[in-house]
């Protein structure tokens, strides 16, 4: 963990509102005129999938015509990539939307009582969460706090890295979850985990989400954005499955129509199909990302926190002033990474994406006025 430093002067917030909005990554790569690749984000190393950007682009001849309103086909499609042997059963608690956040918003506002919020057991995670509970008028709690109503964890947890098995995500909200309580698990990032993904996910677990409604009133839902594992960030693509057809009605009432466009829905369709797409990324994802390992904390003498599998590395530096070095070496030389100070508020770190050698290369380079004598 950092040590306890003082926060720097003039973050460097960038496009974002600071007194409206949650900073993220992802809003510099337009502006920088040697623009490489884009480090600051946590999207797939391989790119937006073929498969999917060709039936976006069919797509846009429809643009004339409303989207469907029951979300189709992407929405069965999505429910056969989730559940492969009941999506039928299961499909009728899948919610669509505009990116993750639009469906974390609803939830906050619409799917528990009011009260207090808290985090999961890490020592940050992504702030949308916390935007929309504190916008929403939630009172932040302490992760360990066990008066919380509405409970929002991410895993695995971005940026940390931190990952919990499916049977330890289960205890952890059992021993640690109000009866009565709405828990939000986000697990975005979770695909990466491999071929058996879906089985280490939550989404497997439908008959302990009932009995956590039935016994306890603990409504679980799990969040996905799905622009992280297919590179769309800039199409906005997210679900949700509720614990029950009555909460997904429930929050469902409350959403606006037609907030996943044709483009999106086509892509969607599409891309669940490409399996060859997702063997790659298990193939390469791991390789990668242990090749920016081994030289951050070998030749530059930094510690990288998070899982094997994840898509990018939380770097702990030794100083702040380190850190914002890196900042800014890595943005001059079109490869930009994301501080760890803004929203985070670690100081000493930094989050990078896992991208392919050729690309790393040129990070490093920059960098290297940084490596240990």
């Amino acid at each position: 963990m950092a040590p306890t430093v003082d926060v720097p002067k003039g973050d460097d917030w960038g496009k974002w509102d600071k007194k409206t909005q949650t900073f993220h990554g992802g809003q510099e790569w337009k502006s920088i005129d040697n623009y490489v690749e884009d480090f600051s984000v946590t999207t797939n190393a391989l790119g937006t999938p073929e498969s999917g950007a060709k039936a976006a682009r069919e797509a846009l001849s429809s643009m004339g015509y409303y989207p469907r309103a029951d979300f189709e086909p992407g929405l069965t499609e999505l429910a056969k990539l989730l559940w492969p042997d009941d999506w039928m059963m299961n499909k009728r608690r899948l919610l669509l939307g505009n990116g993750a956040s639009e469906l974390i918003d609803l939830i906050a506002r619409c799917g528990s009582q009011m009260g207090g919020w808290k985090p999961g057991p890490t020592i940050t995670q992504y702030k949308e969460y916390e935007r929309s509970a504190t916008a929403c008028g939630y009172k932040t709690l302490k992760h360990g706090d066990p008066n919380a109503n509405l409970v929002c964890m991410v895993n695995p947890c971005n940026p940390t890295g931190d990952y919990m098995p499916v049977e330890e995500c289960k205890k952890w909200i059992e021993d640690n979850c109000a009866d009565g309580s709405t828990v939000m698990v986000d697990e975005s990032m979770q695909p990466w985990v491999g071929p058996n993904w879906r089985e280490d996910s939550l989404v497997s677990q439908s008959r302990w989400v009932e009995k956590m409604v039935v016994t306890r009133g603990i409504k679980v839902y799990v969040i996905h954005s799905w622009t992280k594992i297919w590179s769309c960030a800039g199409i906005r693509l997210g679900s949700f499955v509720a614990p029950t057809i009555d909460e997904y009605e429930k929050v469902k009432s409350h959403q606006v129509p037609w907030t996943v466009n044709c483009v999106a829905m086509s892509f969607l369709a599409a891309v669940v199909k490409d399996d060859e797409y997702m063997q790659k990324t298990w193939e390469l994802t791991t390789p990668w990302r242990e090749r920016s390992r081994k030289i951050l904390e070998e030749e530059f003498g930094w510690k990288v926190h998070g899982a094997h599998f994840n898509s990018w590395l939380w770097v702990e530096t030794p100083s702040v002033e380190t850190a914002k070095t890196v900042i800014k070496l890595a943005k001059a030389a079109g490869v930009p990474v994301r501080s760890g100070t803004p929203g985070y508020e670690h100081h000493t770190f930094f989050r990078m994406a896992v991208r392919s050698p050729e690309k790393q290369d040129v990070l490093f380079k920059a960098l290297s006025p940084l490596k240990e004598a």
